[in-house]
Formats: C-alpha cells, sequence, structure tokens
C-alpha cells in the first residue's frame, strides 16, 4: 500500500490563488500542522520551503504550482536534489532566491545524514560501514573527489582528508605525499574511497592502478591500504571484495 506522499495527486484548488485566500484544509501548512508531514504532497512541501508564491508576466503563481512545476521538470524529489541552481532557475517562476532556499534545504538533509554518526566510535568491519558514513555527502557531487580515512589497530574510523578534487587521474602524487598525514596522525590503516558522479559504480582502468600503486606505497610506508570504495549514486563498489587491490 503506498504511503500518502506517493502519486503525487494533488487536491482540486485554483492554485493561482494566494494561499491565503484557500479553505483553511487546503492550505499546507495548515493540513501540516492537523495531519503531519506525510499528508502534504511533494509539491506541498516545496511550497512550504518557498513560504510564498511569486508574480511572472503570464501572472501570479502559488507556492505549490511553484512546487508542481519543478516536479514536472526534474520528476521525483530524489532526482531534484541532483540539480545545480542553473538548472532550477529555468523553471518559470524559481528565481535565484527560490533556487537557494531549495538547495539549502537538500544540503541540510545530506548533513544531518552524514552527520548521525559524529561523535561516534565509528568502527569498520565491511565497507558497508564506511559507506554509511560518506556516501550522504559523496553521492551527489558533481565532480569526483578522492578521499584518504584513516583508521586506528581497531579499524576505527579515526578522520579524513582529500587528496584531489576534479578526477582520479589528478590524485597521483608521490606516495610519501598521500601517506604524510595517516603517518603524522599514527593511522594504523587506511581506506581509500573516491566517487563517481555518473552514478556508475564499476571501477575504471584508472581506478584499479591507482588503488594498486597506493597498495604498494601504503606497503612501503608501512600504512596498508585496506579497500579502495567507489561511491556511485545510492550504491558503491568495494575493490578488496572484488579482490583488485593487487
Amino acid at each position: 500500500m503506498p504511503s500518502p506522499h506517493e502519486g503525487s495527486e494533488e487536491p482540486i484548488i485554483h492554485y493561482h490563488a494566494p494561499i491565503h485566500a484557500w479553505d483553511v484544509s487546503d492550505r499546507p501548512r495548515e493540513k501540516f500542522i492537523k495531519h503531519g508531514p506525510n499528508a502534504l504532497s511533494d509539491a506541498e512541501l516545496i511550497a512550504l520551503i518557498f513560504g510564498s508564491g511569486t508574480s511572472t508576466k503570464d501572472g501570479p503563481i502559488s507556492a505549490v504550482q511553484l512546487g508542481q512545476a519543478l516536479g514536472r521538470a526534474f520528476g521525483s524529489l530524489h532526482d531534484l536534489t541532483k540539480r545545480e541552481l542553473k538548472e532550477l532557475t529555468r523553471v518559470v517562476g524559481i528565481g535565484p532566491a527560490k533556487a537557494v532556499q531549495l538547495l539549502a534545504t537538500f544540503e541540510i538533509g545530506r548533513r544531518v545524514e552524514s552527520q548521525r554518526h559524529q561523535g561516534e566510535r565509528v568502527q569498520v568491519t565491511c565497507p558497508a560501514d564506511v559507506a554509511a558514513v560518506y556516501a550522504p555527502h559523496m553521492r551527489d557531487l558533481k565532480r569526483e573527489i578522492f578521499k584518504i580515512v584513516l583508521l586506528n589497530t581497531a579499524n576505527v574510523i579515526m578522520g579524513d582528508y582529500t587528496i584531489s578534487e576534479g578526477g582520479l587521474a589528478a590524485s597521483i602524487v608521490e606516495p610519501r605525499a598521500i601517506f604524510r598525514k595517516a603517518i603524522v596522525e599514527n593511522a594504523a590503516a587506511v581506506i581509500c574511497l573516491h566517487n563517481h558522479p555518473s552514478g556508475n559504480p564499476e571501477p575504471s582502468r584508472e581506478d584499479i592502478k591507482v588503488t594498486r600503486e597506493l597498495c604498494a606505497g601504503g606497503k612501503l610506508m608501512g600504512t596498508p591500504v585496506h579497500d579502495h570504495i567507489i561511491i556511485a549514486g545510492d550504491t558503491y563498489t568495494s575493490l578488496a571484495e572484488r579482490n583488485l587491490l593487487g
């Protein structure tokens, strides 16, 4: 049985009228207060973020109507979270201010999810443990970010640092430079981590080449590489599970 917010069927309302002119039972804020968030459609939730509609050359557009327009343009809320400011502002009635409101809300959601382990001692027992911490922030990035995750002797995450941005090829540097911070922080081992903005979780030849170089460097430096994990959308790939560490 679908949840109340699935299907996104809208009540029959004169959306061009300002929300304060609607029947009280149809107003998103009042519906939220009385029935909870599940009673609202995606468009109505977006309307609450915007707070008000806008005026266009074709007349006024209510906040709910703006939410509907975004749904028609980009599909689901999940698809909407992947859009950039310029894309959002191509929708009639969505200016920079409303686009920023929406993007800020999505960013809050990502940070809430990624920070749920903050302050905890996250022990890595499998690749999923690492993905749970880092995927919320990395899965929707538009360019590749390559990170090193530091582990102590109990495989507890000590921290992380970014090696490169903009492409994995750019991260190939002297292994000593890559592992310098790991050595300074007295890390027992590291995990390599990067994202694929394309959503394709398959490792490329370059991914495998870089991984094997880093594994060889880690052995020389006394800081072994336990895994290289690729974050791709809602999934991930572990090169250790694929026996590709070399």
